[in-house]
């Protein structure tokens, strides 16, 4: 998808993170979550356009931004998204699964954020995330071999119910057919096979942000939650445990749809709506 024009800015630790911005109005940052980047948003940035200046970010170790770096966590993105507001003039922020971590986060201590939307983020509650895959996944990385890697992350979150129900011999060269094909129209995208191995960077901000929702009963900023009806229970369990914990949350839930609902391969139209009708209150 092209039309969108891009930009930099240097973060804390002198890291460039790249963006690509389209539409006018008021500035709205989308931040994307695992095994994802820019591309993955624009949809809902198209659907957004029409009445804010959307900024999509490649999170650290993607498209238009620097590496992740050796001190990587949850203080690097969020001096990352601090970095962003800054030079964007964006108060409004929305987060898919772990940029949804990131920006809550974020919202605590960047006093420009005055509302933040969160599409599941992958809060742990006593361990409800499932965590037990991650070893494997590590092994397959390292190994090169994406396509497994690919279908163990799949499979050990639980995100996609279609693809958890195809055996695992099947799953993996299904896997490596569509990493090979997949071309979402830009030479400025991510291939597959290079955001795989970035998915043990976002299970860190998963393992440092568990049983962390207390810390956000005095959050400043509107919140919204979001969530698919089709998602996993321990993503539900995450959006209850914050809505108990923020005063003031407006909730949504989406019938018919899963973790991807607002990705480009699932109903951004449908989350924009939504994202719209809170960003213009």
């Amino acid at each position: 998808m092209t039309g969108y024009r891009t930009g930099s800015v240097a973060s804390a630790d002198g890291t460039v993170i790249g963006y690509r911005q389209l539409g006018s109005g008021p500035a709205v940052l989308l931040v994307h979550g695992g095994m994802q980047a820019a591309q993955h948003l624009m949809k809902l940035a198209t659907a957004l356009s029409t009445e804010f200046t959307v900024c999509v970010p490649d999170r650290r170790g993607r498209g238009l931004s620097g590496p992740h770096g050796t001190d990587y966590g949850t203080a690097r993105e969020t001096e990352d998204l601090h970095a962003l507001v800054e030079k964007t003039g964006a108060a409004q922020v929305f987060g898919l699964s772990s940029g949804a971590l990131i920006t809550l986060r974020s919202a605590l201590s960047i006093p420009e954020i005055s509302a933040v939307a969160l599409y599941e983020p992958p809060l742990s509650v006593n361990g409800s995330v499932p965590l037990a895959w991650l070893p494997r996944f590590e092994r397959e990385v390292a190994r090169g071999q994406l396509a497994s890697a690919l279908a163990t992350a799949l499979k050990g979150l639980a995100v996609e119910p279609t693809l958890d129900r195809i055996p695992r011999f099947a799953l993996v060269p299904f896997m490596a057919i569509g990493a090979r094909l997949h071309h979402s129209g830009s030479d400025a995208d991510v291939p597959i096979p290079a955001l795989v191995p970035t998915q043990r960077f976002d299970m860190r901000l998963v393992e440092e942000s568990a049983d962390t929702a207390p810390d956000y009963a005095h959050l400043s900023p509107r919140v919204l939650l979001l969530g698919g009806a089709k998602s996993p229970a321990y993503l539900r369990t995450a959006l209850d445990e914050l809505s108990a914990a923020i005063p003031h949350t407006q909730r949504i839930t989406f019938s018919g749809l899963g973790h991807s609902g607002p990705d480009d391969d699932g109903d951004p139209d449908r989350v924009a709506e939504a994202l719209r009708a809170f960003f213009t209150t």
